[in-house]
């Protein structure tokens, strides 16, 4: 079984439900507090498990914003692990979750600079690494009903951009998305072979924005607005004189 997540870059809106959610989550789960700092001050920070980074693609008029969270990928050559000089970091032959086991952690770092994601974060007031955990406390929880066994992240989504399953099964939601999408891993180059995955946006249709020129050049309903009002503004300069 190798569990993880797959993240639809098409739909995800940037709201932050997810980083809030998860952070709300697991500063009461297994891996204590996610330590506040100066949270009411000039400089607020914190520790979070799940971040989301923005980023402006293509040009206007067909320009977009690609929101992309980023959290840890449970690499199956996870380098976390083998850094770690204290084997606190380790990943879960079961089920592929890579975590932190605290009590062993020395808060070294050595961890967070092999992150190429950015994904391990120091709890500075505990002085031990915290990172995502694939909320493994929840999803096995058998008090809870089986369709809330998931992450809260994907549980919160509410464009429903996250997807929760085990990719070592080719007929489960995640495996089907990835091959259906033409989903992606982080930055494979790298050789850590993320398990999350992502989804990449869909192609839109040409902007209705747009307007073709007799030449076949085409032109923006703005653009040709405001050329409108720059000529009528000209003519009224000249109008005054």
């Amino acid at each position: 079984m190798k569990l993880g997540l797959v993240i639809d870059l098409d739909t995800c809106v940037g709201c932050h439900a997810c980083a809030v959610a998860c952070k709300q989550w697991n500063t009461s789960g297994t891996t204590g507090p996610l330590t506040d700092y100066d949270p009411y001050g000039r400089e607020p920070s914190g520790v979070w498990f799940n971040r989301i980074r923005n980023f402006e693609v293509d040009e206007y008029p067909n320009s977009k914003t690609i929101n992309t969270p980023m959290s840890c990928m449970h690499c199956d050559d996870a380098a976390c692990v083998t850094v770690c000089p204290t084997g606190a970091s380790y990943k879960r032959e079961e089920d592929g979750i890579v975590l932190v086991d605290q009590s062993k952690c020395m808060g070294c770092n050595l961890c967070a600079w092999a992150c190429p994601y950015g994904a391990r974060e120091l709890d500075e007031d505990q002085g031990v690494m915290k990172k995502c955990t694939l909320c493994v406390d929840r999803i096995y929880d058998e008090n809870l009903p089986k369709d809330e066994r998931q992450p809260v992240c994907v549980l919160t989504c509410p464009t429903h951009a996250r997807f929760f399953g085990d990719f070592d099964d080719p007929d489960s939601q995640v495996s089907s998305l990835v091959r259906e999408r033409g989903g992606y891993a982080m930055m494979p180059e790298l050789g850590y072979k993320p398990v999350n995955k992502y989804l990449p946006p869909r192609q839109r249709p040409a902007s209705p924005m747009m307007e073709k020129r007799e030449g076949g050049e085409k032109e923006s309903l703005i653009g040709k607005w405001m050329k409108r009002q720059k000529d009528a503004f000209n003519s009224l300069g000249k109008g005054t004189h």
